[in-house]
């Protein structure tokens, strides 16, 4: 049906989805000459990235009009350069006219909604709108008077409304901008929430995979710092554990798949939960990491991964240990009125996914009474040291792990302290995945 506003601009012909029967006559602004085509710049984009004050507006407006010569006040953007106006008579030529380059669309909630003769649900125009255009602001148009049927309209979906009577140029370009500028905002925090739970879930799932450990009945102390590579991730390809079998044997293991993306996080994982259930099966030593080579084979994306592993098993009394290195760094012992210093590591086997048939060699260690078991991945020593390109190195490690003994840190201090100074050493945060697990005993 016509809109019945001051006549102040007729709507291109060009820019219409209906012939123009008439123009319009008398004398005042009406009697401008409408737009050329050529007047215009056209646009094609996202209407959800509009509201720069460089980007033309364009109105989609649907209405019933069976006269054709709808017409509508002059309308200004941020700019104050003309907004482009279409008019479609129906859904159907609505739906023809709504290309990327309109931003807004000023829709008669008195327009018949589609294959409905009832008028059970007033809205369903503006329904069938907003399913047909969910990136596209929306502004109703309502009968003089009817601030409830707009409200209504606000509350379904449309980014504001207007009252027929109370219609002019200035209103109409204002609230046009506002829409956009609204669905432009609400879009952009939709998708930021959209954002925060999709990482709030991914981080519960991270935090789901981290190892809680399972040493109920031992008497040695545990502690772990973790701090994977990936930007805002929690889990990196570093992967470490420790269970306590049946005959009190207590068993350490960590681990590095190569690279540090969220494929190798997921098979760090898959390593980890197989080495717990063989473990608690009760193997050990070249059998346990025979079979992991196995897993990594089958599971792997790619025949170039592989993955480095240490693995200690600690006798029930606490003064021995097996020790099976796969290419990785050997562990640091500290006991009292001793300097720290590195387990042997002539006989460490290749990494895990390297050589087929490969064989780890399992290493008896002695540990006394009362010491501290540190096993760490290679993030920890090869962080840079200031500017240059010298790394800290396990040498490094070991200067400043003793130091900080000597210091009286045991324990998470120690821990912490050891993964911040290497960070501070480096510079900023470290790009690659840390992973340190502790273990002491007390004699």
């Amino acid at each position: 049906m016509p809109v019945p506003v001051p006549r102040q601009r007729a709507i291109p012909a060009v820019e219409s989805g209906q012939a123009q029967t008439a123009a319009p006559t008398g004398g005042g602004p009406s009697a401008e000459k409408a737009p050329r085509k050529d007047d215009t710049v056209e646009h094609t984009h996202n209407p959800g990235a509009a509201g720069t004050a460089h980007t033309q507006l364009t109105l989609l407006l649907i209405g019933d009009d069976p006269g054709g010569s709808t017409v509508l006040p002059e309308l200004l953007d941020w700019a104050g350069k003309p907004i482009r106006v279409r008019t479609a008579r129906n859904l159907t030529e609505a739906e023809r006219l709504l290309t990327d380059d309109v931003h807004c669309i000023l829709l008669d909630l008195t327009l018949p909604a589609p294959g409905r003769g009832d008028d059970s649900d007033e809205l369903a125009v503006l329904k069938h709108v907003l399913e047909l255009a969910p990136r596209h602001a929306v502004l109703a148009l309502t009968a003089s008077g009817d601030a409830e049927s707009g409200a209504e309209a606000v509350r379904v979906g449309a980014q504001d409304y207007l009252l027929r009577d109370e219609l002019d140029g200035r209103l109409l370009s204002r609230a046009i901008r506002y829409a956009v500028e609204r669905k432009r905002s609400d879009s952009a925090e939709r998708r930021l929430a959209e954002g925060r739970v999709r990482a709030q879930e991914n981080r519960r799932l991270e935090r789901g995979l981290l190892p809680t450990p399972l040493l109920e009945g031992s008497s040695l102390r545990f502690a772990a710092r973790y701090r994977p590579g990936r930007s805002r991730a929690l889990l990196g390809g570093d992967f470490y554990d420790v269970v306590r079998t049946s005959d009190g044997t207590v068993h350490a293991m960590i681990g590095d798949v190569c690279g540090h993306g969220p494929d190798e996080a997921a098979l760090g994982v898959e390593l980890r939960i197989a080495w717990r259930a063989l473990t608690l099966a009760g193997l050990c030593g070249d059998e346990l990491l025979s079979t992991l080579q196995q897993v990594l084979e089958h599971e792997r994306a790619d025949d170039e991964i592989f993955a480095t592993l240490c693995t200690v098993d600690i006798a029930p009394d606490g003064r021995r240990a097996g020790l099976c290195l796969a290419g990785h760094p050997s562990p640091l012992l500290a006991r009292p009125g001793r300097a720290a210093q590195l387990l042997p590591y002539d006989n460490n086997g290749p990494a895990l996914g390297l050589l087929s048939g490969a064989r780890w060699p399992r290493m008896q260690v002695e540990l006394g009474a009362e010491w501290s078991l540190m096993l760490y991945t290679d993030g920890l020593i090869e962080g840079r040291i200031g500017e240059g390109k010298e790394r800290l190195g396990q040498d490094g490690m070991v200067s400043m792990v003793r130091r900080q003994l000597a210091q009286g840190l045991r324990g998470e201090a120690l821990l912490g302290a050891a993964v911040n100074e290497v960070r501070d050493l480096n510079g900023g945060e470290l790009t690659d995945d840390v992973a340190v697990l502790l273990l002491d005993r007390v004699g």
